[in-house]
């Protein structure tokens, strides 16, 4: 949002699709990256430090700041923006994103806004979605004659895989909101650490005793090893059983005391 602005409004999007375009010919270009407050869900932080060459640790001391969610006491992510005067985003140039290819979910989707929420149609469960048009006055993409419909710009912005990654993240918020309110210090920094910081989830899942006590499958094990998006995956399994009690890895040895914090 720019300085001084209203809040923005948001607006149905019409029938006909989107009207808009973003280039370095557009006069309002990288004006849109200024003053913002943008969360990072956790696959954001996983692109983004990968796009810099950085581990989660050193991408988190330089370009992120967290903050205590007041209502549900977790911790929340957020980009650092630049101290000037304008608050700029840290990636970007006067010829546009420097991290462009791994720009977060909220980037990409922008100038759509998404809802979505799990339904369950006969057995089966899917995902029902909604967008609509964030209409901001400073942006002039909206006189630009390209179309689209939604499905295109899905596509176009490379956003299917993040609105994967982003329903998983808000599918356990959801779930577990109410004990959400209640973790331990303990339980906080296992939260922050497993979503964010995976880097030094990789220790703790390997260099402890963490898979002597549960049972997890050799290949996914491996799986693990080599690809973050499956420790991602898995640690987000691992904060459902190990914090919020869910039966989601058989023990080895030990009792459920010992695997849980």
């Amino acid at each position: 949002m720019i300085p001084g602005e209203a809040d923005v409004p948001f607006e149905p999007l019409p029938e006909t699709g989107l009207q808009f375009s973003c280039q370095r010919s557009v006069a309002c270009f990288n004006v849109c990256c200024r003053d913002l407050y943008l969360v990072l869900t956790p696959y954001d932080v996983l692109r983004l430090k990968n796009a810099c060459g950085m581990d989660s640790t050193s991408f988190l001391e330089e370009y992120a700041t967290t903050e205590v969610d007041p209502g549900w006491k977790i911790p929340v992510v957020k980009l650092k923006m630049l101290d000037d005067p304008v608050r700029s985003c840290p990636f970007v140039r006067e010829e546009g994103c420097r991290v462009y290819d791994d720009r977060p979910g909220a980037c990409r989707t922008y100038p759509l806004g998404r809802a979505a929420r799990r339904s369950v149609q006969g057995s089966t469960l899917q995902i029902e979605e909604k967008y609509f048009l964030v209409r901001e006055s400073h942006c002039l993409g909206f006189q630009e004659e390209k179309r689209w419909a939604v499905s295109e710009w899905v596509e176009d912005q490379g956003l299917a895989e993040y609105n994967a990654w982003n329903d998983r993240w808000m599918e356990f918020l959801s779930r577990y909101r109410p004990g959400l309110r209640n973790l331990s210090e303990t339980q906080w920094k296992m939260l922050y650490m497993a979503c964010y910081s995976l880097n030094r989830f990789h220790e703790f899942v390997f260099r402890t005793r963490l898979l002597s006590l549960i049972d997890v499958p050799e290949d996914r094990v491996e799986a693990m090893r080599k690809s973050e998006e499956e420790l991602l995956a898995f640690a987000l399994e691992w904060l459902a059983f190990s914090i919020f009690g869910d039966r989601r890895f058989p023990l080895r040895v030990g009792s459920v005391e010992d695997a849980r914090l």
